[in-house]
């Protein structure tokens, strides 16, 4: 057999390995051919059952997932969340920590063209880093949702996370949505604001305030440069914060700022409509 020839089979046979290869990637049912989970079966700590298409898309969009955000799915099992996550346009990883479903959730990934889009990571959710996640989503047990919260808490004000039936306990979800008697929660990571602050306008004038935090609840009242007072309607959403207050005068002043550590930057609205800019610091 002549040197040409040998090459020739050689070419054919791995084009063949490749057109193979490509029709196993994208065929779902070729990926469960050597692993197929059941509905119930056991995990770490977990049972694994799949969350709803719909209530999946639920999630996504009560997470407002654009192609900006990077998704973590934490307890990925078949990599479902992950999967729709990359559809929607965004990067995202899934954590799982079983080594077969973790393997059949990356060829799911494969098999539904997002391969450049997603990932799952056979790993521990309590040892892996998702610290760079804009949004978490999850389908655990309340004790392992609270085991988390921690961590969740000190991840950068305004991440999103929801999570499908199970909540964080006392902290109290921003928004919740139900689908046919499954519950979706989302909480907004709030910045951390408790303390005493100083606001200054531009024109130099300081008011003192103390802010008092419970999750994204928070109350406070002015201290300094009107007359002692709590303050009205405070809110907070990620690092956008928003509190009234009547100043020395009687004057209703609204501020509208975003928090940065112990930095705040923002307006203050008079009522009538005038608006001035204003720092503020937390000591």
């Amino acid at each position: 057999m002549s040197s040409r020839l040998i090459r020739r089979i050689a070419l054919i046979a791995v084009a063949g390995f490749v057109a193979s290869g490509a029709v196993h990637a994208q065929d779902r049912k070729s990926c469960e051919r050597d692993y197929k989970p059941q509905v119930g079966q056991s995990g770490k700590d977990v049972v694994w059952v799949p969350t709803p298409d719909e209530l999946v898309q639920r999630m996504l969009r009560m997470a407002k997932v654009t192609p900006q955000d990077i998704v973590y799915d934490l307890g990925a099992g078949d990599g479902k969340i992950a999967i729709a996550a990359g559809k929607a346009g965004a990067t995202a990883v899934g954590i799982e920590y079983n080594p077969d479903m973790a393997k059949l959730a990356q060829c799911f990934v494969q098999a539904e063209g997002v391969a450049n889009k997603v990932k799952i990571i056979q790993g521990d959710i309590f040892k892996e880093d998702f610290s760079k996640a804009t949004v978490v989503t999850m389908y655990l047990l309340p004790e392992l949702n609270l085991r988390l919260r921690p961590t969740i808490l000190n991840m950068k004000p305004g991440t999103r996370v929801t999570s499908h039936q199970f909540t964080m306990g006392d902290w109290e979800a921003d928004e919740t949505a139900e689908i046919d008697y499954r519950t979706a929660y989302l909480w907004i990571v709030p910045a951390k604001v408790d303390g005493n602050w100083t606001l200054r306008d531009q024109a130099g004038t300081q008011y003192g305030f103390n802010l008092k935090q419970v999750f994204q609840k928070i109350s406070g009242e002015v201290v300094s440069g009107s007359p002692r007072q709590p303050l009205v309607g405070a809110a907070l959403r990620g690092d956008e914060i928003r509190f009234a207050f009547n100043d020395d005068k009687g004057v209703t002043r609204t501020l509208t700022g975003t928090v940065k550590g112990n930095e705040l930057t923002g307006v203050l609205k008079i009522a009538g409509g005038a608006e001035t800019k204003v720092t503020g610091s937390r000591k």
